[in-house]
């Protein structure tokens, strides 16, 4: 049984092995016909795809052919233009050149005749000379001294009438000239005060202003050199110096605190360079809008610089830096009708009183200043000289520096421009205040209280504490014998050490 079972499994596995040989022959069959029909079918679309392509080909060979002979026309018809060009040429030269030749051939006889006329002017003079028995030179000086006896009187007297009737006239052209630039310039009549008032948000900010035992609007005070008033006026906090841009500094300083809310000392000083930084930074912004709004344009940036500082600077009240304006546009408005330089005009106008700038830190008059500072800082000299020349103690040299004075007078004349006794308050206050700067070991001082109180600072290295008492009683003894004042002065010197270590 077993070997049966062998036998027939054996014959099973021969029957299935020829059985799968048959189907996979079949197989193989039917694929070798697919692949046979799928070559066929490649190569007849690949032949269909050759001929596309020739006929494209002959097509674009074609036009190629019939662009290359459209150039080639387009060429021949260009170079024949060309060569009709180039003969034209060619013959406009040739007949250039015969003109030139006859050109020179015409100078050359001109020339020839030139020299037959000089020739025969010399002949001519040499006769005459001898004739007369005088030269040239003797002949037209008595011909000359022979008019002159006969018309001197009628010239003389041309002169005269000439002189007469410009006289006349000029002060009627003049006062014309002038009443239309003041009619055609209108500018504001507001005097600068010497006090500025704060709002304040309510009660309790004043009493934090003030601090403890008045600590710190003592350090305000200090550090910005302006008086402060805290009980004048309800709601406000009224600040006094006749220095604008000290009263700008403590002004936006306050303002800064109360904003922020934390009023300490220390705070107080940060707060207060920062102002001056924020001040520094309109002076600049001042000094180019005054420029820009008077069409002057190229001014040296120093120059710009010293002329925003007149936006914080007064004269009998007035604010410099708008009667400069006012200035630089009179000006201009003159200098047309009279046919002077406008921007000369217009430019010295602008930077004539930049001296007022420097008149607290260098010594002389402020249009001195003005000359000396436009030629350092590069202004044309035409400019510095119509400024330096806008006072009477200059002779001006030049129509541009007689506009400058007219205008000078124009703006600082109109009622209510200037006010005499802000300016004499202000020039007692600078005067205090250098006789204090006048002493050696001073860093700084101010006038404040009206001129009731000289606050100064000394620096503590070089002066002690028995030499600030010195120094106090120096300083009142100089005032005493310089100056003229109504009651008394009080003399604050202040020494302040400080040492600063840093906890790492």
């Amino acid at each position: 049984m077993v070997i049966l079972s062998i036998v027939l499994a054996v014959v099973g596995l021969g029957v299935g092995f020829g059985a799968n040989s048959v189907v996979t022959k079949k197989r193989q069959g039917d694929l070798a016909a697919k692949a046979e029909k799928e070559r066929q079918k490649a190569e007849k679309e690949t032949e269909k795809l050759i001929s596309q392509a020739r006929e494209e080909a002959a097509k674009l060979a074609d036009e190629a052919r019939r662009d290359e002979q459209t150039r080639r026309k387009e060429l021949k018809e260009l170079e024949n233009r060309l060569v009709v060009r180039e003969e034209s040429l060619d013959k406009k030269l040739d007949d250039l050149d015969k003109r030139t030749q006859k050109l020179r051939d015409s100078e050359d006889e001109i020339e020839k005749l030139k020299d037959e006329i000089r020739d025969i002017r010399i002949k001519q003079q040499d006769k005459l000379e001898k004739i007369a028995k005088l030269t040239k030179a003797e002949a037209a000086e008595k011909l000359m001294q022979m008019t002159e006896r006969d018309i001197r009187g009628d010239l003389v007297g041309l002169v005269a009438k000439l002189q007469n009737e410009a006289r006349e006239n000029a002060e009627e052209a003049a006062g014309l000239i002038i009443t239309t630039a003041m009619e055609r310039m209108s500018s504001e009549v507001t005097a600068e005060r010497t006090v500025t008032s704060v709002k304040l948000e309510d009660e309790e900010m004043k009493g934090r202003i003030i601090g403890k035992e008045g600590r710190n609007i003592q350090a305000l005070q200090r550090a910005t050199g302006v008086d402060i008033m805290v009980d004048d006026t309800p709601g406000y906090i009224v600040l006094s110096s006749f220095d604008p841009v000290r009263r700008e500094v403590a002004r936006q300083a306050l303002e800064m605190l109360m904003k922020d809310g934390r009023i300490h000392p220390g705070r107080i000083e940060e707060v207060v360079d920062k102002a001056q930084k924020n001040v520094e930074k309109d002076v600049v912004r001042a000094g180019e809008d005054a420029a820009r709004e008077v069409g002057i344009i190229g001014i040296p940036k120093e120059i710009l610089h010293l002329l925003g500082e007149l936006k914080y600077r007064t004269s009998y009240g007035q604010n410099v830096l708008k009667h400069s304006t006012e200035m630089a546009h009179l000006a201009g408005m003159i200098a047309e009708e009279v046919g002077a330089d406008v921007k000369t005009a217009k430019y010295a106008a602008l930077v004539h009183d930049l001296g007022k700038a420097l008149t607290h830190k260098m010594e002389g008059k402020h249009h001195h200043i003005s000359g000396e500072m436009l030629r350092k800082y590069g202004a044309p000299e035409e400019v510095a000289l119509a400024a330096e020349q806008h006072h009477d103690d200059v002779e001006a040299t030049s129509v541009e520096a007689l506009i400058i004075r007219v205008v000078d007078a124009i703006s600082a004349s109109r009622p209510g421009a200037r006010n005499i006794s802000a300016e004499n308050f202000a020039e007692r206050m600078k005067d205090l205040e250098n006789i204090a700067n006048s002493f050696d070991g001073i860093d700084k001082s101010y006038a404040i209280s009206a001129g009731r109180e000289v606050r100064v600072f000394v620096r503590p290295q070089q002066i002690d504490d028995l030499t600030a008492i010195r120094l106090a009683r120096d300083i009142a003894t100089k005032i005493e014998s310089s100056m003229q004042y109504p009651g008394t002065i009080k003399i604050n010197v202040i020494r302040e050490t400080r040492a600063i270590e840093f906890a790492k």
